[in-house]
C-alpha cells in the first residue's frame, strides 16, 4: 500500500509541474533570438569572455609562482 501510496504523490507532483509549465508564456524563438543577439552586441565590452581579464583584476590567478629544484 505504501508503494501505491508514494506512486501517487509522484504522479501528482508530475501533473502539478505539468500544469505550471502549460500555464507559462511562450514567446517566439525569432523574437527571443533577435533580443539576445541586441544584448550581446550592447554589452559586449564589458563581457570578461570577449575582453580577456586583466591580471591584476584577476582573483584566480595564482599568488605564489612554480619553483621547481
Amino acid at each position: 500500500m505504501c508503494s501505491s501510496s508514494n506512486s501517487i504523490i509522484q504522479t501528482q507532483k508530475l501533473v502539478d509541474q505539468l500544469r505550471i509549465e502549460a500555464s507559462m508564456e511562450r514567446f517566439k524563438i525569432s523574437l527571443t533570438a533577435a533580443d539576445l543577439v541586441q544584448y550581446c552586441q550592447e554589452h559586449r565590452r564589458s563581457d570578461p569572455l570577449i575582453t580577456g581579464i586583466s591580471a591584476s583584476s584577476n582573483p584566480f590567478k595564482d599568488k605564489k609562482s612554480c619553483v621547481l629544484l
